[in-house]
């Protein structure tokens, strides 16, 4: 029990402190770049920087400010698991933010709005994709989406575009420049497109299928020494036409080399075949997300419940 809990505990403090280094390249790529350049971004922080070039707010409190309100409303609705999730990416991202203000004021590279654009973009995107990863959340317009798709049928992802793209338009009606739209989309882009590409990579898993004669030494070896479980499967080999074994195995990227070393110690006379995986979900591996309606989940409890009886 000791040992389950501190594993636990050990997995949940890398997850923080992957969090807190995500939100920390967001804060980067925000202040350093971003902002110097007038820019609007879509989310909270978005919103916080419109009050800045319009009150002069500060921007790291203004968006702890209305994401604490936006719990509040929420805080019924989206959950306590996403309520402290979301407590804790607003409050380090938001005094990350404050930390670097002073760098907000002069762009890091001059006269190239776009290059800076680019690489704010960027440096956010990673940061948001690497702490999606590890089930944290920057706050902002997540809690709008998660609220609105509770009682709609709005997709969250679609939810969220369109009150990025409010966020973003309103720039106009302070700068009264289209240029600051069109950076902010394409910031919006860009930003995007990494953080789907961090998220993507970090969840990539390989599927290993091994023909040995000595299946039975390499499924305990793979069991005790890369602490990951197999499944031997029964075949035939249709040439020789005698009974055979293959073990299949699930692991994680960068734990391949370590199983492929594993095979190649006990038997270097294995048949191999490696398959990169986009995504492995359950025990030991990432849980599956999904949103379902309230109608959707009262139809598969009534099914499950008609299959029991």
């Amino acid at each position: 029990m000791n040992k389950v809990s501190g594993q636990k505990l050990l997995i949940y403090s890398k997850d923080y402190v992957m969090i807190v280094f995500g939100l920390f390249l967001y804060a980067l790529g925000f202040t350093t770049f971003i902002l110097p350049e007038k820019v609007v971004t879509g989310g909270v922080v978005g919103l916080a920087s419109l009050c800045r070039f319009a009150f002069n707010w500060n921007v790291g409190i203004t968006n702890y400010g209305i994401n604490i309100l936006l719990l509040i409303i929420a805080f019924r609705t989206v959950g306590k698991q996403f309520v402290i999730r979301t407590v804790f990416g607003a409050t380090v991202a938001s005094i990350l933010i404050m930390l670097m203000d002073p760098w907000s004021y002069q762009p890091l590279v001059q006269q190239q709005p776009f290059m800076n654009i680019i690489i704010g973009a960027t440096l956010c995107g990673m940061g948001l994709g690497i702490t999606f990863s590890h089930n944290g959340s920057s706050g902002g317009t997540d809690i709008v989406a998660a609220m609105v798709t509770k009682h709609t049928n709005v997709s969250f992802g679609r939810m969220m575009l369109y009150c990025d793209m409010c966020i973003i338009s309103s720039s106009y009606l302070i700068f009264h420049s289209p240029d600051k739209i069109v950076y902010g989309l394409v910031f919006m882009i860009i930003d995007s497109i990494v953080a789907d590409m961090v998220i993507n990579n970090s969840r990539q898993a390989v599927q290993y299928m091994i023909f040995s004669e000595k299946w039975q030494q390499i499924a305990d070896a793979i069991t005790t020494d890369a602490h990951r479980g197999c499944t031997v499967l029964d075949g035939t080999g249709w040439y020789t036409k005698k009974p055979v074994k293959v073990i299949m195995v699930m692991c994680r990227k960068l734990e391949s080399v370590n199983i492929a070393r594993i095979i190649k110690a006990v038997d270097d006379k294995a048949f191999i075949t490696k398959t990169n995986v986009n995504g492995v979900y359950g025990y030991g591996f990432d849980e599956m997300k999904v949103r379902l309606s309230k109608a959707q989940k009262e139809h598969f409890e009534e099914g499950t419940q008609a299959h029991d009886s």
